[in-house]
């Protein structure tokens, strides 16, 4: 079976999918191979060196629109002879929609890799069209089955996966019981969903000792530079290239996470394998699937800055616990989050439903191309940002 995953190469967690699962699903004959839109098909970031051999970009800067653009995608699914397509949903509209259209012949699986309203729009709006639902963790399995009406037995949860390899446990920072902790926020720098203007008060409240290392890029930057007072307990390092990843996780003691939603965050069980102690936002069927609270991490409730800080006060004050959360968290990612189990239920899913494959609607003419409701701007969108981050939070803690 070849199928296509629609992803561009990116420094970010659905491309690190992309790479693990296509080592993954070899040994069970299934070539995984990235197609993306872009406007320079040579434009791949240097750390992803080898990405050029693992796919395909199309260029899209000379078509005139999207319909001529969806042709052309329609096109190379076809020239390649992949026998399905793998959509990311929402990580880029026309991809997303694009199921719609595709020749009868060509299997269509969709990925849910997020617990919004929007995702959930989008993904229903496609539904019809996809043979099988890939959830990546269980809030959205659950949300979209109970309260979209998905079909059951073609919703899988399928969490994303880490190889414990990449993060060898000699690699550890070891620390003395007077030496602060080494705190880190890594991922992008956009407080929507990350809630990264949370972290200055939570480092605030923490252990003088402590220090705080910032990691990524994105739009918030400038806003999280200018809430962080300059001082050398801070340190802002930028985009991290995929391979610098298990080392910058094994200089550091805590990952902070303060998010506001998430799907199943990379950074999260990067940091497990790494032992890296997660203090990281209970959000309800997402970081409380992978994190057991006070086994493998911890968890506070969502916005509760000063909970978050005593958690790392509290680890300040008993190193012994920290140990033991450290080493909890790698055996829960030996146990549950291997690449080797996220590819083994991927293969079966994906057999499934190519050996029997459900029916579905009629495949539209790509001459009538328009975007559905669910794959427009919402009503949401353009409320202020300090109103949805409220919904947001509320939605979490009722």
């Amino acid at each position: 079976m070849k199928l296509a995953y629609f992803v561009l190469p990116h420094l970010g967690g659905t491309y690190t999918v992309f790479t693990q699962l296509r080592r993954g699903l070899a040994p069970y004959d299934i070539e995984l191979r990235w197609l993306g839109l872009c406007h320079k098909t040579g434009n791949i970031d240097p750390a992803l060196a080898d990405a050029a051999n693992l796919g395909a970009g199309i260029d899209t800067e000379a078509f005139t629109d999207d319909r001529e653009t969806a042709r052309r995608l329609t096109d190379a699914i076809l020239a390649e002879g992949f026998d399905g397509v793998i959509v990311n949903v929402l990580s880029d509209r026309l991809q997303t929609n694009i199921v719609r259209y595709l020749p009868p012949e060509i299997l269509r699986f969709m990925v849910v890799h997020n617990i919004t309203p929007g995702t959930y729009a989008a993904a229903g709006a496609i539904a019809p069209h996809v043979h099988a639902t890939i959830c990546v963790c269980r809030r959205a399995r659950d949300d979209l089955v109970e309260r979209h009406g998905f079909p059951a037995g073609r919703t899988f949860v399928i969490p994303n996966a880490v190889s414990l390899s990449d993060f060898p446990l000699q690699d550890r920072t070891s620390r003395f019981e007077g030496e602060g902790l080494r705190l880190l926020f890594l991922g992008r720098i956009e407080d929507a969903s990350k809630g990264v203007l949370w972290l200055p008060e939570i480092f605030a409240r923490s252990p003088g000792t402590a220090r705080l290392t910032i990691a990524g890029d994105g739009p918030d930057l400038p806003r999280l530079r200018s809430a962080l007072p300059a001082s050398p307990r801070v340190e802002f390092l930028g985009s991290v290239g995929l391979q610098a990843v298990p080392a910058l996780m094994a200089r550091h003691d805590i990952l902070l996470m303060p998010s506001r939603y998430e799907g199943l965050p990379m950074t999260l069980l990067e940091a497990m394998a790494a032992g890296c102690v997660p203090i990281a936002s209970a959000l309800r069927g997402v970081t409380d699937m992978v994190v057991d609270d006070g086994h493998d991490g911890l968890l506070f409730p969502i916005g509760d800055r000063r909970k978050a800080a005593d958690l790392v006060y509290a680890l300040d004050g008993d190193r012994l616990r920290l140990a033991q959360l450290s080493a909890g968290a790698r055996r829960k990612v030996a146990r549950s989050f291997t690449v080797e189990r996220m590819a083994m239920r991927y293969a079966e899913a994906l057999r499934k439903t190519a050996s029997n494959p459900p029916p579905i609607a009629p495949s539209l003419p790509i001459e009538n191309w328009s975007l559905p409701p669910g794959l427009r701007p919402g009503l949401r969108t353009y409320l202020p940002a300090p109103v949805k981050n409220w919904l947001r939070l509320v939605r979490e803690r009722l």
